[in-house]
């Protein structure tokens, strides 16, 4: 090594040393923090029954301050249905015999178990039992809703390297949009088959779900690839962070959005990993109820990048201007065989 590329080297050396435990902190913190805050914050649970019980229910859920957003209704079927629409994640009806708790496993079994423990835990301390409904419960095969969760990391990965490749090959316009959705579309049946016909973990329409998944990793794959294509490098980077890092951490499938730290989980539901974790969840056990605005979100990511490869691949495929050129105007310039020749000077 030459004196000259000393230095250099040593600056590489310096920036991948100081580089490697930054990015771990950041992913570290990312994912860290949010888990060891979360509570919940504004949680949707209803309340049914008649009005004087109701009020002694719902003073009693509010002195969590801030826990709970309390929703009131009718009847017991008013609850169960607000439920299965996913408007609350659990409710307590008021019978004769006592309070009942309608939770759904499906919707989350962190939030399920939250309120069964904030619901009959006082109860219990009172000497009394207090009956739980489980009105959608999560399917057989995934009993503690663990594969839903896992799933989101690598369907990221996925729409990443598809995405990633797709630039990389210097797929352009219509080509890189094809390869993209077909991709896509490919892993979607893939992993439904997976997790719906083998693992037994999703129990709603095979179809829908099948589309569900492939529209997520468009949307992650389409993300990269736009990205890339506008910023080169750092767009990869921007990529990431958006689809795998922040997106996974903030997506809410470990509990619910409603847990983790104010304004965290409303942003992951509008990144590609949450909004798709939460349609899968809709599509796969309330009969698509809740998938409106996650689709939405998924379709925005997916749109975009695949119009930012459009116009990039469009101004590159425009021919180039021909420079500009002198006309039929006569030369100026004469060679030396045409130049008038110098009489020889005598003397």
């Amino acid at each position: 090594m030459s004196v000259a590329t000393a230095p250099a080297a040593g600056r590489k050396t310096l920036a991948v040393l100081l580089l490697v435990p930054a990015l771990a902190a950041l992913a570290l913190l990312t994912f860290a923090w949010p888990a060891a805050r979360m509570a919940p914050r504004d949680l949707p649970i209803g309340v049914a029954g008649p009005a004087a019980a109701v009020d002694g229910v719902a003073r009693e859920l509010g002195r969590r301050e801030g826990a709970f957003e309390i929703h009131r209704y009718e009847d017991a079927a008013a609850a169960r249905s607000a439920i299965e629409n996913r408007e609350v994640y659990g409710a307590v009806v008021v019978t004769p015999s006592g309070p009942e708790l309608l939770t759904a496993s499906a919707g989350g079994p962190v939030v399920a178990g939250l309120l069964r423990e904030a619901v009959t835990g006082p109860a219990a301390a009172e000497g009394r039992t207090v009956p739980v409904t489980d009105v959608v419960a999560l399917p057989a095969g995934d009993p503690r809703g663990a594969v839903l969760g896992a799933s989101l990391l690598p369907l990221a990965l996925a729409g990443a390297a598809t995405g990633a490749a797709t630039v990389l090959l210097g797929l352009r316009g219509a080509r890189a949009a094809a390869t993209l959705v077909g991709a896509a579309v490919l892993a979607g049946l893939t992993a439904a088959a997976l997790a719906h016909g083998w693992l037994g973990a999703l129990a709603g329409n095979v179809w829908a779900e099948a589309g569900v998944l492939a529209l997520t990793v468009l949307a992650i794959g389409a993300t990269f690839a736009g990205l890339a294509t506008l910023l080169g490098k750092p767009g990869f980077g921007l990529a990431a962070v958006l689809t795998v890092l922040a997106g996974n951490a903030f997506s809410g499938m470990a509990g619910a959005p409603e847990l983790l730290p104010s304004g965290i989980g409303l942003i992951g539901q509008w990144l590609p990993p949450g909004a798709g974790g939460t349609a899968l969840r809709s599509v796969s056990s309330f009969d698509g109820a809740g998938a409106g605005g996650p689709l939405l979100a998924l379709s925005l990511w997916a749109v975009g990048g695949l119009t930012a490869l459009a116009l990039v691949g469009r101004r590159r495929n425009e021919p180039t201007p021909a420079p500009a050129t002198t006309g039929d105007r006569p030369s100026t310039r004469t060679s030396a065989s045409t130049s008038p020749q110098t009489p020889a000077a005598t003397g």
